[in-house]
Parts: structure tokens; C-alpha cells; sequence
């Protein structure tokens, strides 16, 4: 998710260019391709937009500067986690390049079925908890060297000035319903948790339900690896809030066995990206704002 930390240089691609671009991107690049239906897939994504190619290919494609470094990231790293990893990965098919008014590189991956889950109509909100830990496990074990560092994954104080600011921001919307000082005080809670003293560990670092697919209640895929790489193991504990039911949270935290320091980091760094979600999308991206407002209730509801 872009909390809107970087400005993009290049002005978002036009929606209206859509459909088309990707037909005439897809010519130039894979002729092989060229002819196979093209549908806009719906998506609360805000980096990259989605487009079904036929019935077994999707094409990522950016909508804003900040997307390129994803794809990037992800043609590198994903061919070498996909083995050590439980639960299927995107798997990218072709690379493509600037071109027909795409300024960015751009993929196409191998579709990934599934739906996204939502919180509060889990299926199998336990199973579900054993699977994420699961994910979340291996992708802690991973050795690959040279890996960069996570988004999002350094010091929790990095985040202190943009989350106070969005606190402020929330302040002036009544409407919205934060108890803003109930939300700083868990925000300084953590503050006081000493940060992770251990080995920076492999990171998915952007565990949100947009990110996470599922088939019968049971975790299926991982998808939207552009934040990855090592950090705080707390980064990757993001689920717990967004997702899962408090019976549920306990199983995935029991699971990974995470410390108190770890788990009030984890709920810190989630309570944090949620506030800065807030007013930034909440005018502008349902889906975004929703979460946020879940997660907030969430956090807030346990302290």
C-alpha cells in the first residue's frame, strides 16, 4: 500500500488508457499473446492495476513511479522464495518494458485463484491463523543473501512523526470516530517496547487482506511482494489486526510465538500504517479506508 510517503515524479497513468495500452503492450512485447481477451480486473490497489490476459495470465502494470521499484523487486527475489515458501506466489511469466505511453516496466504472472478474505466473514478464521503463521514462519527461515531492507521494517521510531501527524489529521474529522487519544497512547506504548535487538529476518512486510487469497476459508496465495525484504519480524504480524478474530489472533501469535515486545511492536507498526491510511484514502479508496477503520477498532478494542 502507498501511504503516500513519496510523491510519484511521473503523473499516474490515465485510467481511460486501460484496457487499450495493455492490448498494444502486449502486442509489441508477447505477439504470441496479442488477440487474448483483456479485462480490467477490480482492485483496491493504488500502486499497480490489474488485468486479466484470457483465462490463465494477469498483467501487473503500474499506475505511478513508486510501482517500477515493485516490479523490480519481485523479478529478482520471487523465482528464489517461491520453493522455500508453503503457499504459491506470483509466478512471472514474461518482463515487459517501457513502451506505448508506459513509462514503467510492467509483468505478466500466471493468474493465482482465489478471493480476497474479509475480515469478519472468515470461514475458518483458526485454519486460517495456522496457515498465515505458516507463511509467515517460512518466509523468517529464509537464508537467501543479500537481500535489501524491508518497507517499513527499521526502527518503529521511524514512523513516529508521519503517525502523530495523521493522529492531528484525525483529530479534525469528528466524523471519522477515533478515539485519537486512546490511539496515541497505544502508539507511545510502543514506543516504549524496546526495537528488535536479533537478526533482521525475511519480511513480506504488507500482510493486508488486498495482499492475502483464499479458497475455501484456507490461505492460498500470497500475492504483492513490492514491499519485501528483512527487517523486524513484528512487520509481518499485520494479520493479527487486519484480519483475524481475537480466538484466531491468539492461535497465530501462539503459532509464531512472539514475544510481548514483538507483539506490542506488531500492533504499534499496524495501528500506525492504519492512521496514516485513514485521511489519506478516505475520500478516495473504500477498500482502504475500510481496513484502516477495521484495524483501528480492532487495536483499540483490545487495549
Amino acid at each position: 500500500m502507498s501511504t503516500g510517503q513519496t510523491r510519484p515524479s511521473h503523473p499516474p497513468l490515465r485510467e481511460e488508457l486501460g484496457e487499450d495500452l495493455v492490448r498494444r503492450l502486449i502486442a509489441g512485447r508477447f505477439p504470441r499473446w496479442a488477440g487474448l481477451p483483456v479485462e480490467r480486473f477490480p482492485s483496491g490497489g493504488t500502486v499497480n492495476a490489474m488485468y486479466r490476459l484470457g483465462d490463465d495470465m494477469v498483467v501487473r502494470l503500474p499506475l505511478r513511479e513508486g510501482g517500477a521499484g515493485d516490479v523490480a523487486l519481485e523479478r529478482e527475489w520471487l523465482s528464489r522464495l517461491a520453493p522455500l515458501l508453503p503457499t504459491a506466489v506470483p509466478e512471472a511469466l514474461g518482463a515487459g518494458e517501457p513502451a506505448e505511453g508506459c513509462p514503467w516496466p510492467w509483468s505478466v504472472y500466471r493468474w493465482l485463484p482465489g478471493e480476497n478474505p474479509e475480515a469478519g466473514a472468515l470461514e475458518e478464521p483458526v485454519a486460517l491463523a495456522g496457515d498465515l503463521a505458516g507463511f509467515v514462519a517460512a518466509m523468517r527461515r529464509v537464508t537467501l543473501p543479500g537481500a535489501p531492507p524491508a518497507h517499513r521494517g527499521g526502527p518503529l521510531g521511524s514512523l513516529d512523526a508521519e503517525t502523530r501527524a495523521a493522529i492531528e489529521q484525525l483529530r479534525g474529522i469528528p466524523r471519522e470516530g477515533v478515539d485519537c487519544d486512546a490511539a496515541e497512547a497505544v502508539w507511545e506504548d510502543a514506543l516504549r517496547t524496546p526495537d528488535w535487538d536479533g537478526p533482521p529476518v525475511w519480511l513480506h512486510a504488507d500482510l493486508i487482506p488486498g495482499n492475502i487469497l483464499v479458497e475455501d476459508g484456507r490461505l492460498t496465495s500470497v500475492i504483492d511482494f513490492g514491499c519485501m525484504g528483512m527487517g523486524d519480524p513484528a512487520c509481518d504480524l499485520f494479520p493479527a489486526w487486519n484480519l483475524l478474530p481475537a480466538d484466531a489472533r491468539e492461535v497465530f501469535r501462539e503459532a509464531l510465538g512472539v514475544d510481548d515486545a514483538t507483539w506490542k511492536r506488531g500492533r504499534g507498526r499496524t495501528l500506525s500504517q492504519a492512521l496514516i491510511a485513514l485521511p489519506y484514502y478516505r475520500e478516495t479508496n473504500p477498500a482502504m479506508a475500510g481496513n484502516a477503520r477495521h484495524v483501528i477498532r480492532e487495536v483499540l478494542g483490545e487495549s
